[in-house]
């Protein structure tokens, strides 16, 4: 069988076109957040800055609180696409951050944790 050659250019543009994050559940967010907490809250500071507002919010913003040199110099500004690489191997990312966690490896848990950051950002 024979496609026409719109068919095959949409086909081709699919396959080429980079695959979107996926959409995350805030709810199951929510729960995998709590690996978060032992240093973080979405309201205040604690060990880590507080996540309120982090989507969209440039990396080292947050007046008072005292990041290390590598996170104040990475340029980073807190999209979904960057808190996942984040997420996903802060050190890889951002060589030198005071971020002593491993990551998230999960692509399902990045998201859902993404969502939820969202959902709370205020």
């Amino acid at each position: 069988m024979r496609y026409p050659k719109a068919a095959a250019v949409a086909a081709a543009t699919l396959l080429l076109t980079p695959v979107a994050l996926a959409e995350g559940d805030p709810a199951r967010g929510e729960k995998v957040y709590e690996r978060c907490e032992g240093c973080h809250s979405i309201e205040r500071d604690r060990i880590g800055p507080r996540h309120q507002g982090v989507v969209g919010r440039k990396a080292a913003s947050i007046a008072g609180f005292a990041y290390s040199p590598a996170m104040k110099a990475s340029g980073l500004t807190w999209d979904e696409a960057t808190l996942d690489r984040f997420l996903e191997g802060p050190t890889k990312l951002v060589p030198g951050t005071r971020m002593g966690f491993a990551g998230v490896p999960e692509e399902r848990d990045r998201a859902d944790l993404i969502a939820y950051l969202k959902q709370s950002g205020g």
